[in-house]
């Protein structure tokens, strides 16, 4: 069996350099009012020794946890299997790393899930919230107010009846997005234009969809089928669609991943793309 080294402490560090342990605290934890020269002798101890503050211990002095809670109102095989998240997180987490802050994942699918994150969050644990891919029904806003923690939501609320009226968010243009898709589609010459929606208990598939009407205010009603964001909710919906229109001549669809499951159901029924249909991911 391995034993364990004995971890640095901030006696080490002070006695290394030259100080008190109350100097060594207020550099570690960065404090004010330790002159420039006496903090380097600190800073160079902390590294000759390897110590690295406990986190626990620190927190009590800067009330701070130096983590942020990242919240996927999703499943875990709807988060791992779509590359949006992906590249969400890794932006994510390569901003939280260059200030020295930790990502904290945290998915929820059902009832249970939305109980344990409001307990952590209400636990103290992370200094905010990231939040995404809410569902208009989703209990997890009233929970993270109860904790009192600073969020910031991916995408546009959906609360109504005066809720969120002071919430922090950030979106894309879904709407307008979704118009200029299915105007570039109508440039290139295609008149039966369908759209497959995303799951519509979000506010961004709802834009997109809005976005489609305001163009396509007088389609047909069965151009429109109702998808997930998945690529097998795209890959039904198409057949759907081919079954209702089978003379259809172009798609547009919510995201990549739906757009990906329409290409499939299309090249099944020998339809050729772009030839026969357009199709435009959003």
């Amino acid at each position: 069996m391995t034993e364990t080294v004995p971890r640095p402490t901030l006696e080490a560090v002070a006695a290394r350099a030259g100080v008190s342990r109350a100097t060594v605290s207020r550099v570690v934890n960065g404090g004010d009012g330790v002159r420039e020269p006496l903090a380097e002798r600190v800073r160079q101890a902390v590294d000759e020794l390897g110590y690295v503050p406990n986190q626990a211990a620190r927190s009590l002095v800067t009330k701070r946890h130096d983590a942020i809670a990242v919240i996927v109102a999703e499943p875990e095989a709807r988060v791992f299997a779509d590359p949006f998240f992906a590249r969400q997180l890794r932006g994510i987490s390569k901003e939280l790393t260059a200030h020295d802050n930790q990502l904290v994942l945290l998915l929820t699918e059902g009832r249970h899930d939305h109980a344990r994150v409001g307990r952590y969050l209400a636990g103290g644990h992370v200094d905010g919230a990231l939040v995404f891919s809410l569902h208009l029904a989703d209990p997890l806003p009233e929970l993270i107010q109860r904790a009192g923690v600073p969020t910031v939501f991916g995408g546009r609320p959906g609360w109504t009846g005066g809720r969120g009226e002071d919430v922090v968010y950030v979106d894309s243009d879904n709407r307008g997005g979704a118009r200029d898709a299915v105007r570039h589609l109508l440039g290139l010459g295609r008149e039966r234009v369908a759209h497959i929606t995303g799951a519509l208990d979000q506010t961004s598939a709802a834009d997109r969809l809005a976005g489609y009407r305001d163009v396509m205010a007088d389609a047909d009603p069965l151009l429109v089928a109702e998808g997930d964001f998945t690529a097998v909710g795209g890959e039904r919906a198409m057949r759907e669609l081919l079954g209702r229109r089978p003379d259809l001549d172009a798609v547009f669809a919510a995201n990549d991943l739906t757009a990906a499951g329409a290409l499939r159901a299309l090249r099944e029924h020998g339809r050729r793309v772009p030839d026969d249909v357009a199709v435009v991911g959003f």
